[in-house]
């Protein structure tokens, strides 16, 4: 004995698949664009942005409690910003490190968004200059 299945259900089910499909392909595209600056472009964005550098010394203050301040310079320049930045560090984080980080710009200092600190390969994994 056979049941013959319903073509609404069929139709039902590609349409969900559809909506999903669509819905996947606006955020892949649309959302979460996040433009990635060095510290010399900072002040020519005024939303959330990546923000890429070496950091430079003193770093100070606690992660956890109050911020970790430290500046960003650009790798191939002068322009130096200085940060502020809550949660975790990873181990490789230190001054001479190229880093990036995901914040804004708030009265000449860049607040980073918590647990967003990335830090970039070490230069000793590229070629060396002949």
């Amino acid at each position: 004995m056979s049941r013959k299945r319903s073509p609404a259900r069929l139709v039902i089910a590609l349409s969900v698949a559809a909506v999903l499909a669509v819905f996947l392909l606006y955020t892949s595209i649309a959302g979460g664009s996040t433009p990635s600056v060095r510290p010399s472009q900072l002040a020519a964005h005024s939303g959330k942005v990546s923000l890429a550098g070496r950091v430079v010394g003193p770093v100070t203050g606690d992660a956890h409690a109050g911020g970790l301040h430290f500046r960003l310079r650009d790798v191939r320049g002068t322009a130096v910003v200085p940060v502020v930045y809550n949660g975790t560090v990873p181990d490789p984080f230190r001054v001479g490190r190229d880093v990036a980080v995901d914040g804004r710009l708030q009265n000449g200092t860049f607040v980073a968004a918590k647990d967003t600190l990335v830090t970039k390969c070490p230069s000793k994994y590229t070629d060396k200059k002949a």
